[in-house]
């Protein structure tokens, strides 16, 4: 098991399995744990990358000029180990590029850099997806992490809320029994900008908002720490938890599952964005801690 990289500044502290580069621990600067306790009894992640694809591709299939694929859920990034190229005391870069394995059910060259730093009491994620090959490179990509629910010194879970930076009158998009998006609507259970966090929202899987107009939302209890989630670059956003747990996870999505029946070329599902051969592509995640309530 690699050891977890620690990086701290302005009164946070992170650490980062290089494993997935998944971020495993965010604490205050009184040591508090504002992420997943990841009990296994419900699920042991605690905030994995998910690249090339978000949710669960139609019989976790993707087609590439008419051959198929076999992708899993969430794609491989969050299974494989990343490289350590750069660190210091306040960040950690890492990186994952394309091998025999990745190819087998991915078939494209790919550079996958994603760097933590910590800067005015924010853990920043900064991720690149490069292309160095010479055909366009189809992707999606989301975050995944996982939040203390309830937040330490933040009140019973009833207590806890999500305001979002914006209205957000849409309906939103539900999952079926197979994973995939189901092609009716949920009404939005939104009372104004507010969410209020119960269980029983997530009894059929996650809420999805995939006509996204904020950028942001806070996530905060009666008390105690106040997180600011930031994602410029990303145009859904899941929420979700499985009911019982000790977290509910705050997804940024650049990408989507596939919606039911779908069956097309992976180049046309939606959320999936190309990158041209020689360019990148830029997505950020902003974790602020901000003022207690």
């Amino acid at each position: 098991m690699a050891e977890w990289v620690v990086i701290a500044g302005d009164g946070l502290t992170a650490a980062i399995n290089p494993l997935g580069a998944e971020l495993s621990s965010l604490k205050d600067a009184d040591g508090r744990e504002l992420m997943t306790d990841a009990d296994p009894a419900f699920w042991t992640g605690r905030a994995p990358l998910l690249f090339p694809v978000v949710g669960k591709p139609a019989g976790e299939t993707i087609r590439v000029d008419g051959r198929a694929y076999a992708m899993k859920q969430h794609g491989f990034a969050r299974r494989m180990s990343f490289a350590v190229v750069a660190r210091a005391a306040d960040r950690v870069t890492f990186v994952l590029t394309d091998t025999a394995e990745t190819r087998a059910c991915y078939p494209f060259a790919f550079r996958l850099e994603v760097t933590f730093r910590i800067e005015r009491a924010a853990l920043h994620v900064e991720v690149s997806i490069d292309n160095p090959g010479d055909v366009p490179l189809p992707a999606s990509f989301g975050f995944h992490p996982a939040f203390a629910w309830p937040l330490p010194g933040g009140g019973a879970k009833e207590a806890h809320r999500i305001v979002f930076a914006a209205a957000e009158p849409a309906p939103l998009r539900q999952i079926d029994g197979d994973g995939q998006i189901a092609p009716d609507l949920r009404p939005s259970p939104l009372d104004g900008r507010m969410l209020a966090l119960r269980d029983a929202l997530f009894a059929k899987d996650a809420l999805i908002w995939d006509r996204l107009h904020s950028e942001s939302v806070i996530y905060h209890g009666d008390g105690g720490p106040r997180l600011e989630i930031a994602f410029p670059d990303t145009p859904m956003l899941g929420i979700w938890t499985k009911p019982g747990a000790h977290f509910v996870c705050i997804e940024p999505w650049h990408g989507i599952a596939d919606p039911a029946g779908f069956a097309g070329e992976f180049r046309d599902k939606p959320g999936v964005f190309e990158v041209a051969p020689g360019a990148a592509k830029r997505i950020s995640m902003r974790v602020t801690l901000l003022a207690e309530s």
